[in-house]
């Protein structure tokens, strides 16, 4: 059987800029078709963490976005600052929003959708619901905007699953646009992009105590 050649990511020009930096972190907005971490082919290797290292040699990472996802990141500088900045992430102190575009006008102004997410194993990377042995998955919705065909959002995680607002904006009944793992064909092709930009993040600095907040609009 001949083997299928590695799949090669798309590979960002665009400049990742610096929100804010000081001794302990960076925040950092991450392009569009820009991995955050290395993949697994050599050919994978250019990333966000792999480019910041080229300057801030001591930067590490602590989350992630998908490749498709734009926006803000936080960079730790420092072991210290990400001991204290990943605790944040795993106790759920960490404040995130993110601003998104959906198919179809989505009635409701105000919302929330609460259903448990596993790796489907069978189409990885692929994500799905599942009731009996699924991760707990919450997010928040808000609508911006309605249009004549789909609607902007603010959605707000509480819960940082793999692919969860793709899911859960898709079990909405609303998928975002351009998403090429869970939009029906007429939502994918309704934008040229993945619709989605992490544009918020609030968290307790380190180092200072002081709560600070990043913001990274969308440029869509």
């Amino acid at each position: 059987m001949q083997e299928l050649p590695p799949y090669l990511v798309p590979h960002s020009t665009e400049e990742i800029a610096i929100l804010h930096q000081d001794g302990d972190l960076l925040l950092v907005r991450k392009p569009h078709l820009l991995l955050s971490i290395p993949g697994r082919h050599p050919l994978n290797k250019d990333c966000l963490i792999t480019r910041l290292q080229e300057h801030y040699p001591t930067a590490t990472i602590v989350h992630r976005l998908d490749l498709d996802t734009s926006g803000i990141m936080v960079i730790p500088l420092n072991k210290p600052a990400h001991v204290h900045i990943s605790r944040q992430f795993q106790q759920r102190e960490v404040r995130k929003a993110y601003h998104a575009v959906v198919f179809d006008i989505v009635e409701q102004d105000e919302g929330q959708v609460n259903l448990p997410i596993i790796s489907d194993w069978e189409r990885r990377p692929l994500q799905k619901i599942c009731h009996e042995r699924g991760r707990s998955a919450l997010t928040h919705y808000e609508v911006l905007e309605r249009g004549n065909d789909r609607t902007r959002m603010l959605l707000k995680p509480v819960t940082g699953r793999s692919h969860q607002l793709r899911i859960h904006m898709r079990e909405l009944g609303h998928p975002i646009l351009g998403c090429d793992m869970y939009a029906h064909t007429t939502a994918l092709n309704m934008a040229d992009r993945l619709m989605l930009n992490a544009s918020v993040l609030e968290f307790t600095h380190p180092t200072s105590g002081k709560w600070l907040r990043g913001d990274c609009p969308p440029d869509f």
